[in-house]
């Protein structure tokens, strides 16, 4: 008997798990340190971007930080989204294999699934690696059943490929990859609305705390990167990429 899925149960865990989203977010701006932020971001790009407000500095580099978290957040909540509905029809798993996200059967076929957040995720390096998680995860799964059909598919949560068949393994994006996973072709649409679950609350209070951060870490800035009201670029160039001799004293 084949299994189906609700789409009120796909809303619940969406607007229970939502919330985990935004508190993982403001939970981490309560974490960050100036210094930490500084230490990983390009000090040349801000000096050709002509900065000169100690505010605008630190407005960019948290901002960029933060879109970079946010991205990783999310597609966290995603790939959960995708596991809990591949196990409600499929008894889709959470793998075990390194590199791979989502194992399930279907129709005799077993799937072995990467999931990521959108189609350019990754460098030829990065694809490369996956490719061989494919094809370790395979070659684990067939022993003992050489002739088992295991597709490998690399699934993005949104975006669109035009070519399917990479050689290797298959690629979904967007809607194709909510209805490879769900049997329902119009569910990358229907998953939008509960997203925005308590979001107005939750983004108050995310502002609040985030305004908190810029008018703090402007003042540390102030303090330790400015000379008479000036950004010290040779200061801030040295802090985030001098060299430290151990060997010399005083260093």
């Amino acid at each position: 008997m084949n299994k189906t899925i609700e789409i009120e149960e796909i809303r619940d865990y969406v607007n229970n798990n939502i919330i985990r989203f935004h508190k993982s977010k403001i939970d981490s701006l309560k974490k960050l340190k100036l210094i930490e932020i500084l230490k990983r971001k390009n000090p040349y790009l801000f000096k050709a971007k002509n900065i000169l407000s100690a505010q605008d500095l630190v407005k960019t580099i948290l901002d960029a930080y933060l879109s970079s978290q946010e991205e990783t957040i999310f597609g966290d909540f995603l790939e959960g989204l995708a596991i809990f509905i591949s196990n409600k029809l499929y008894d889709g798993k959470k793998s075990s294999a390194e590199g791979i996200d989502l194992e399930f059967e279907k129709e005799s076929i077993k799937y072995i699934v990467s999931i990521k957040s959108g189609p350019n995720w990754g460098n030829s390096s990065q694809i490369k690696k996956m490719i061989e998680n494919f094809r370790k995860a395979k070659k684990i799964l067939r022993t003992g059943n050489s002739d088992k059909n295991i597709i490998a598919i690399n699934g993005c949560c949104y975006g669109r490929e035009k070519i399917f068949d990479k050689g290797d393994y298959f690629k979904y994006c967007g809607q194709k990859f909510w209805e490879f996973i769900s049997g329902d072709r119009d569910l990358y649409i229907k998953i939008i609305e509960p997203l925005g679950f308590e979001a107005k609350k939750r983004n108050e209070e995310f502002i609040e705390e985030y305004y908190r951060l810029i008018n703090n870490f402007t003042s540390e800035f102030l303090k330790d990167f400015c000379l008479k009201g000036r950004i010290d670029w040779g200061k801030l160039v040295k802090f985030n990429s001098g060299y430290i001799d151990r060997n010399v004293k005083g260093n």
